[in-house]
């Protein structure tokens, strides 16, 4: 909580700031004040700004669906080579005239396509970022299975976690026993997961030098995605995988494919309760323990605290609670997916550091990232 939030929960009465900041809220929700701002000339921007915002939030889904649209249609790949004359582009996406304006102008205004001259249309500047990109091409596509856990989100604030879309694709946020899933159960989360961890690989890399380890342990490491990114880096590490004995098969099989398996090795289990291999000097978590409530998330440090002698490093990365400017990701988006999916939450890095001490770790420190919206990396010493 903030100190603010802290004093109104003790009962203390408010301070000057806490009842300035009551009475621009009652300004705000002025009818009267609202108009006044639009025409007076000093708030008439800042007016216009906050209309803006709100429209965006009550459009927000149009927007995701002109992007699912795109990526779809394959509007980006069309477009990745250059430019298109309209009459092409209509033609490739196999739409009507109108059916087809309709859609460019929605992903032009949403800066995903551009006209260029002559009649043609390019990419803009959000699709240029969408070329090449499959881990955000398959968020896109994944999140047509949120909406719909999403479409009435009272009734979801309301129920009992669990029961919906997301928790059967997650398949492991609700069985007894997640070591028992068979490939046919664990295939399609895993390789979303793959498709999206090179962005977050790149986060941790930049953030974390792995020269210094002999061996590296990464625990619910699903297909080897991250690891095998780390290799490319640091070819005398030595790389160990821990995840479901199912997913640990599909690690194995990329390894090898991937000419690491002389020096990749991967083990089946359950990472709640062990046994965890040894002899690495590093483990790490890599959007792990979010996923997981703080009893199930503590029995995973616990097990990560086995696999290490003292003195030897924990490394957890994902997005957390409290990062300057990813509210709306930590808190919003974060917050319904992981109620949606039926276990998890987004943590502070103070809440993360405690659980860190709890399981027997020292002096959890928070590294600097480039992009800390993607991913935060916290490192901890074995007790």
């Amino acid at each position: 909580m903030s100190g603010s939030a802290d004093a109104m929960s003790s009962g203390a009465p408010p301070g000057l700031p806490e009842r300035l900041r009551d009475l621009y809220d009652r300004l705000l929700a002025s009818p009267r004040f609202r108009q006044f701002a639009t025409r007076f000339p000093l708030t008439r921007p800042m007016a216009r700004r906050r209309v803006r915002a709100l429209f965006d939030l009550c459009a927000g889904f149009v927007y995701t669906q002109t992007l699912l649209a795109c990526v779809r249609l394959r509007v980006f790949e069309i477009l990745r080579d250059g430019p298109v004359q309209h009459d092409v582009l209509v033609a490739r996406l196999g739409l009507s005239a109108g059916a087809a304006a309709t859609l460019l102008n929605a992903a032009e205004s949403l800066k995903l396509v551009a006209r260029r001259r002559g009649g043609r249309w390019g990419l803009g500047a959000l699709g240029a970022a969408m070329v090449d990109n499959p881990g955000v091409t398959a968020m896109v596509e994944h999140h047509a299975l949120v909406y719909r856990d999403l479409a009435d989100p009272v009734a979801l604030l309301r129920r009992d976690r669990g029961g919906n879309g997301l928790s059967g694709y997650w398949p492991y946020a609700e069985v007894e026993r997640p070591a028992t899933l068979p490939d046919a159960q664990v295939a399609a989360y895993t390789a979303l997961m793959a498709a999206s961890q090179p962005f977050i690989a790149e986060e941790v890399l930049a953030a974390y030098d792995f020269s210094a380890h002999r061996c590296l342990l990464d625990l619910g490491g699903g297909d080897g995605s991250f690891l095998r990114a780390v290799a490319a880096r640091h070819p005398d590490l030595r790389l160990m995988l821990f995840d479901l004995p199912a997913v640990a098969e599909r690690g194995r099989a990329a390894f090898a494919a991937a000419g690491l398996a002389g020096r990749a090795e991967t083990f089946g289990g359950d990472f709640t309760e062990g046994p965890m291999p040894g002899g690495a000097d590093i483990v790490s978590l890599v959007r792990i323990v979010h996923d997981h409530d703080d009893a199930r998330a503590l029995a995973i440090l616990r097990s990560a605290r086995s696999a290490l002698a003292p003195g030897g490093t924990l490394l957890v990365a994902e997005p957390m609670s409290g990062t300057p400017g990813a509210e709306p990701i930590t808190e919003a988006y974060f917050g319904f997916y992981l109620l949606a999916m039926g276990t998890g939450r987004p943590r502070k890095a103070e809440e993360l550091a405690a659980l860190l001490r709890q399981a027997g770790f020292d002096a959890p420190k928070l590294m600097p990232t480039r992009t800390p919206l993607l991913a935060r990396v916290m490192v901890a010493k074995a007790a």
